[in-house]
């Protein structure tokens, strides 16, 4: 979506959630509203209900939502001082906070925006005609939400809601979100027995049985054989480390409220769980002098991370407090670093390849409106974009700009995945870095003996193994590749008879990772096991397999193959383990 549709879209589902609003006061007038933004698929709005209010209220406020729209014939605009703005607002002190805010303390006039009856402090973006392209909503769901986001405030009800300029658009949406629902990594995950979440262990720590933590390592492998093959060394740093370090490196000064504290009881230093490799990187590269004939070095680590997320922002493996990445950092010269994104843009091709997954690059950079967000000055900053910038151009590659996105260290390069489903997640990315090596007084000898100093490249492939593989399960609906296939092969005897047989396939299939089912229960009970825990291939064994010696194959999406030969179904195998499918 460029971008003048996606805020002509904003301004639509801002523009509902003043209808929201509307019909929310008009039913329960003594409710205490707050704000309702546009978000990425759709808006919210907060309230204070005087009693609680149920998801089985929603059909009755869309239904007053529909009562009033025709005579939101427009948003009129109009201004107030504070001290009036306060009496359209009695007894509701979340307004007159925003007021306060916005008048800078009475200073200057605020503005508000009427349609239809109802009118509400706000600083604009709203649709031109609402009556007539504010019709294809639809409230969605109801949640928990502190006032400002803070947990020391009073807790509200959020009413989550979408529109759509069409009925088709909404139509896709609702069919998306119902489809979402079915395919929700957190429910597939237990079904297929890969990870455990436990009140005892704590939010956003995952347990990995053997199946879930084969298929992550397999991630992690994946990522590994790639990245071998451009020179990066596997390295490993403590998750342990003090304050010391984030301050040289800034994530200390900007980064704090998210790192978890650790205290001992043998000192009063301050240390951190590591959110993080990047400073470890920095010490490891300058614990020996380097010459320009060393670079690049490239460093690689999979040391678990954590992130102090607030719980409320925690989503299964999307969202964790413990995880890892398939982390990297290049320590090179200037002259470089374009060889050095174009190897890693290849390597994340192929990484991706095997998933089915679409995807586009974002450029990332800074909000140079917000410059306290990031560390370094404006030149570094200038810098290291036009670099960025030019290495897209001479690659070719095409790119959407996304102010406001970097890192706090530099300008990175985003691959947007794009699932079955039709939505978006951020998974692999490359960062420019001129501000950390700086900061760490990193250096290197170059050929006329002196010292200059190393530009760093921050890059996943993958990103994090959890997080991918909760978005890979969600995009395959369960079904994962063969080759991550916890299980590849299940092989059913029909009866005890054929239980021998079943033990000389096993055999045969070396490097497979196969199981026999000789629970004594009928076939299709054991056809009906295999299918939901989705395993690849179904080997079913019965007399005629026996005498032939064949086996009756299936697929997990219930295909039936036929009578093969062993040696045929073993270089089908091979092909699919070969080529990753």
């Amino acid at each position: 979506m460029n971008r003048l549709n996606r805020t002509n879209l904003n301004n639509l589902r801002h523009s509902c959630a003043h209808l929201l609003a509307a019909a929310v006061m008009e039913l329960w007038p003594d409710t205490k509203r707050t704000i309702g933004p546009a978000i990425d698929d759709g808006f919210y709005f907060d309230f204070e209900f005087k009693a609680p209010i149920t998801e089985a209220d929603l059909p009755m406020i869309e239904k007053k939502m529909r009562e009033m729209l025709p005579s939101w014939k427009s948003f009129e605009r109009h201004e107030l001082s504070a001290e009036v703005a306060k009496k359209e607002y009695p007894n509701n002190p979340y307004k007159h906070e925003l007021i306060d805010e916005f008048s800078e303390n009475g200073k200057k006039k605020i503005s508000f925006y009427k349609s239809g009856n109802y009118w509400d402090l706000c600083r604009g973006g709203h649709d031109e005609h609402p009556d007539k392209e504010l019709k294809h909503f639809k409230l969605l769901s109801l949640a928990g939400a502190y006032w400002r986001g803070d947990e020391k405030n009073k807790m509200l009800t959020r009413i989550y809601g979408t529109v759509f300029p069409t009925k088709e658009e909404l139509e896709k949406y609702l069919w998306q979100m119902e489809e979402a629902k079915k395919r929700d990594h957190r429910k597939l995950g237990k079904q297929l027995g890969l990870f455990v979440f436990s009140d005892l262990v704590g939010p956003g720590l995952p347990l990995y049985t053997p199946k879930g933590t084969l298929v992550r390592k397999l991630l992690q492998d994946h990522a590994n054989e790639l990245q071998k093959e451009i020179g990066y060394q596997e390295v490993w740093t403590p998750q342990l480390t003090k304050a010391d370090l984030f301050k040289t490196s800034g994530h200390y000064e900007k980064y704090k409220d998210d790192m978890f504290t650790v205290h001992s009881h043998y000192t009063d230093e301050e240390y951190f769980l590591k959110p993080m490799n990047c400073p470890n990187h920095c010490v490891l590269y300058g614990s020996q002098p380097r010459s320009y004939r060393d670079l690049p070095v490239r460093f690689s680590d999979f040391a678990p991370l954590y992130r102090d997320e607030k719980p409320g922002e925690l989503g299964g493996l999307t969202r964790l407090r413990s995880f890892s990445q398939d982390d990297g950092h290049c320590f090179c010269r200037q002259d470089q670093i374009e060889e050095e994104f174009t190897k890693v843009i290849r390597v994340v091709e192929q990484a991706l390849k095997p998933f089915s997954l679409d995807y586009w690059i974002r450029l990332s950079l800074w909000d140079p409106t917000n410059k306290e967000k990031y560390l370094g000055d404006p030149a570094t900053w200038e810098k290291a974009q036009t670099t960025l910038t030019q290495i897209l151009k001479h690659t070719k590659i095409s790119y959407k700009e996304a102010q406001g996105e970097a890192a706090i260290y530099g300008p990175k390069m985003d691959f947007i995945a794009v699932d079955s489903l039709g939505r978006e997640w951020q998974i692999s990315t490359i960062q420019l870095d001129l501000i950390m090596t700086k900061r760490f007084g990193l250096t290197y000898t170059d050929e006329k003996g002196v010292e200059q100093t190393p530009v760093m490249i921050h890059r996943a492939i993958l990103g994090s193994p959890e997080r991918f593989m909760g978005l890979l399960l969600e995009h395959t609906g369960g079904h994962l590749p063969v080759w991550l296939s916890p299980i590849q092969v299940m092989v059913i005897p029909i009866t005890e008879r054929h239980v021998e047989y079943a033990k000389q396939i096993v055999e045969q299939l070396q490097n497979v990772r196969i199981q026999i089912d000789d629970r004594n229960i009928r076939m299709q009970a054991k056809i009906r096991d295999a299918t939901l825990q989705k395993i690849p291939y179904l080997a079913i064994i019965g007399d005629k397999e026996m005498r032939e010696q064949t086996i009756a194959l299936r697929t997990r999406e219930g295909k039936d193959l036929g009578g093969i030969a062993i040696p045929t179904f073993i270089n089908q195998l091979r092909e699919h383990l070969e080529k990753k499918i």
